[in-house]
């Protein structure tokens, strides 16, 4: 028998390529979700939008962020007191920290040097150094009642927290750890979105239909835009104008133009309680928690529609895009 080995020669070596090719390609981006009534986060293949697995967190797990490197993802474990770092491109679990009491809502400063939780069920916001890998207490700050959700001013001197259920929105400065004030904002604050600018702090009134407008710097609310029942959190959309506010209790999202602080658009027919979004990195997929229906929904920001649900754990909570669109306009 006689061989071509030239033609073998080439075709190993087209396998050869191949292998290695397919051994380095790049894994498929991951949504992540937290099922925060269930202990567990959800994983999503974000091209073929299939549950891909699960991984067991701590006790009520709500919010998650990147650290300021963007090399883990956190997630916030409250009733465990724990937090619990991921590889947002793997979904490994690279290791987890204990003794962070209450951790409801997470933030870090914009220089990277401070982190920040809201002790939602203990009153307290707790404020950490932070040098990039370790987190030192710099002081328990007791602040009532119910500190929820967080945001920084883009100089990272200042945090503002919403108060569920005294109905404030207190302003704290990082560098000395004080309460520099709290002013009252209405019925049921939650989600807090600092407006590119330093002006504005927006805060979702979930006790009520509309987003509050405080000029942090005279320590007033000057506006209040309707949106829908229980709004509730915020996500910038990326474009240098507008962010969408998602309404728990109404099932809608409203778009608000941060600019000129209108309402311009409204997206209906969601299923029960959406919570927190996620944007897709070409920024045409929105990516919703629906916290009463134990769903992601996407939807479609060409023809805001709702074009796809998929089943995920109790109370979906927090969401994350390993590949996202970037939080550029906070």
């Amino acid at each position: 028998m006689l061989f071509d080995y030239p033609r073998i020669s080439r075709l190993v070596c087209a396998t050869l390529v191949l292998s290695c090719c397919a051994a380095q390609a790049p894994a498929a981006p991951k949504v992540y979700v937290l099922d925060s009534a269930q202990a567990q986060l959800t994983t999503i293949d974000e091209d073929t939008r299939l549950v891909d697995g699960t991984i067991t967190t701590g006790k009520e797990p709500h919010h998650l962020m990147l650290t300021p490197d963007h090399s883990a993802l956190v997630v916030a474990n409250s009733a465990s007191n724990s937090l619990m770092l991921i590889d947002p491109a793997t979904g490994v679990v690279r290791r987890r920290i204990e003794g962070i009491e209450d951790p409801y809502q997470l933030a870090f400063s914009p220089d990277g040097d401070w982190f920040v939780t809201a002790g939602l069920r203990l009153n307290r916001v707790d404020i950490y150094h932070y040098d990039g890998q370790s987190m030192t207490l710099a002081k328990r700050l007791p602040l009532e009642n119910k500190p929820s959700h967080l945001c920084f001013s883009s100089d990272s001197h200042t945090v503002f927290v919403s108060l569920q259920e005294s109905g404030e929105l207190a302003a704290i400065d990082v560098l000395s750890q004080v309460v520099l004030w709290r002013i009252p904002v209405g019925d049921t604050p939650a989600g807090v979105w600092c407006v590119p600018g330093d002006r504005y702090v927006m805060v979702g009134m979930t006790g009520e239909d509309d987003v509050a407008v405080v000029d942090w710097h005279t320590h007033a609310v000057i506006k209040r835009i309707h949106s829908g029942r229980g709004a509730h959190n915020f996500r910038a959309l990326d474009d240098g104008r507008h962010v969408a506010v998602s309404n728990r209790v109404s099932n809608t999202i409203t778009i608000l133009d941060f600019t000129t602080l209108e309402k311009t658009g409204e997206i209906g027919g969601l299923m029960a309680g959406p919570d927190d979004m996620e944007l897709s990195a070409d920024h045409r997929f929105m990516w919703v928690t629906f916290r009463f229906a134990s769903h992601v929904g996407i939807i479609d920001l060409v023809s805001d529609k709702l074009v796809a649900t998929i089943a995920v754990g109790r109370s979906p909570h927090g969401i994350f895009i390993s590949d996202g669109a970037p939080l550029t306009d906070q």
